[in-house]
C-alpha cells in the first residue's frame, strides 16, 4: 500500500533524495567507501557542503554579507546560542506558541526578555498583531511557523531592530527575503533534510557586540571561521539536506513550491471549511501552509479514533495531532505530493458520506 507521509517531523523527503542517499551509503562518490564512514576533511565531503551552502544562497538569494553554517544541537541549542551571541542587555519575544516559550525560557538566562505580544490567551490559535517592536532591545525574536498549534507569519517584518527567526518548519517553502533578518535558523527534519542538522543564516556584523565570554562551541564566529568544520559535522544529514535542495531548484525554487504549497493547503481547508464533521482551530488568517490542524465538530466528536483508523486503511500516516491538542494535524511539507493531500480530502468526504447524521 502506497503511504501517504504527514508526519510533523521527522517528515516525508523528497524520493531522490533518498535514493541518492541510499547509493552513497553503499558506495560515495565511486570511492569504494560509505559516506558514513568518510573523513568530513576529506575533498568528496568538502564538495558537499560546498554545494548545500551554494545551493541555500541561490534558493534564497541571500546577499552578500551573510554565512550560511550546518551545526548539530537542532534548533533547540539556538535557542541559548542566538542570546549568548546577540544579547547584550534585553531582547524582544513575540510569544507564538511551545517553541517560541522554550526560546524564550532560554534567552530568560542572558538578559531581561520582553514579550511584546503573545497569543496564548486563546491557546496560540492565532497569530498577534498590533504590536510596537520596541527599539531599546539588541534583537527581536519570532518563530514563524508553529507546528503543534498550525499558525503561521505569512510575511517578512519590517523590523527596527535585528530580527531573528526560527523558521524549522517552513524553511524554503516560500520566497523569503533574507535581507529583513539578521538571523534565521531551523532544524532540516521538516521541509530540508533529515534529523541532525541545524542551518542557520546570518549576517556577519551582527556579531562580536557582546562583552561576555563566549565558548567556542556556542560562538557563531567559531563556526563561519571553520567553515561549519570546527568540530565533526553531521556528515549523512548534510549529505541528504544537499540532495534535498538539488530536488526543490529542479522543480523551480522557492517560488514555485511555495505556488505548490498554496495550493496544498487550499484543497485540504476548503474541505475542512466545507464538511459539516471537521472545523479548523486556528483563526483563518493565522492559518499555517504547514501543519494544518482541524478536530471533530461537537456531534461527532467520539468518532475521531474510527475517523483516524480508516484514514490509516488508506494509508495515510501522521495526521494525529500533537497531545497538548489533540484532534487532527496534516503536515503538507514541501516533499508531500498534492496526491497525498486529495487522498485525505476523499477519505474525509467519505467518512462524512457514511456517517453524517
Amino acid at each position: 500500500m502506497v503511504k501517504h507521509n504527514f508526519n510533523p517531523g521527522p517528515a516525508v523527503l523528497p524520493r531522490i533524495a533518498i535514493e541518492n542517499t541510499a547509493k552513497a551509503i553503499l558506495n560515495f562518490n565511486g570511492i569504494g567507501m560509505s559516506v558514513l564512514e568518510i573523513s568530513h576533511r576529506s575533498k568528496d565531503f568538502q564538495e558537499v557542503i560546498d554545494e548545500a551552502v551554494a545551493l541555500f544562497k541561490e534558493l534564497l538569494q541571500i546577499p552578500k554579507g551573510y554565512h550560511v553554517l550546518f551545526l548539530g544541537g537542532g534548533a533547540s541549542t539556538q535557542f541559548a546560542m542566538v542570546p549568548f551571541n546577540l544579547m547584550k542587555k534585553k531582547a524582544a519575544y513575540l510569544e507564538t506558541g511551545a517553541w517560541a516559550k522554550k526560546a524564550i525560557k532560554e534567552a530568560k538566562f542572558f538578559g531581561e526578555v520582553n514579550i511584546v505580544a503573545s497569543s496564548a490567551d486563546k491557546n496560540f490559535t492565532y497569530i498577534p498583531k498590533g504590536y510596537d517592536i520596541p527599539k531599546d532591545v539588541d534583537y527581536f525574536h519570532i518563530t514563524t511557523n508553529n507546528t503543534i498549534y498550525g499558525t503561521e507569519i505569512h510575511t517578512d517584518y519590517n523590523s527596527p531592530v535585528n530580527l531573528v527567526a526560527d523558521m524549522s518548519s517552513d524553511f524554503l517553502s516560500r520566497p523569503v527575503d533574507v535581507s529583513k533578518y539578521a538571523l534565521i535558523y531551523g532544524g532540516a527534519q521538516k521541509n530540508i533534510g533529515p534529523a541532525g542538522v541545524t542551518a542557520i543564516i546570518i549576517r556577519e556584523d551582527i556579531l562580536g557586540k557582546v562583552t561576555r565570554v563566549i565558548p567556542s562551541m556556542f560562538d557563531y564566529r567559531t563556526h563561519i571561521k571553520g567553515g561549519s568544520m570546527f568540530n565533526t559535522p553531521p556528515v549523512l544529514p548534510i549529505f541528504t539536506m544537499k540532495e534535498t535542495l538539488k530536488w526543490l531548484k529542479g522543480i523551480g525554487g522557492v517560488k514555485k513550491i511555495g505556488e505548490m504549497n498554496i495550493a496544498k493547503a487550499n484543497l485540504l481547508y476548503n474541505e475542512i471549511d466545507r464538511n459539516k464533521l471537521f472545523v479548523g482551530t486556528v483563526e483563518k488568517d493565522s492559518r499555517s501552509l504547514m501543519n494544518i490542524c482541524f478536530v471533530m465538530t461537537e456531534p461527532y466528536k467520539k468518532l475521531e479514533d474510527t475517523f483516524m483508523e480508516y484514514a490509516k486503511g488508506k494509508g495515510i500516516v501522521g495526521i494525529k495531532g500533537h497531545r497538548s491538542v489533540g484532534g487532527f494535524r496534516a503536515s503538507t511539507y514541501n516533499a508531500l505530493p498534492v496526491e497525498s493531500v486529495q487522498v485525505l480530502v476523499n477519505c474525509m468526504q467519505e467518512f462524512e458520506k457514511n456517517h453524517l447524521i
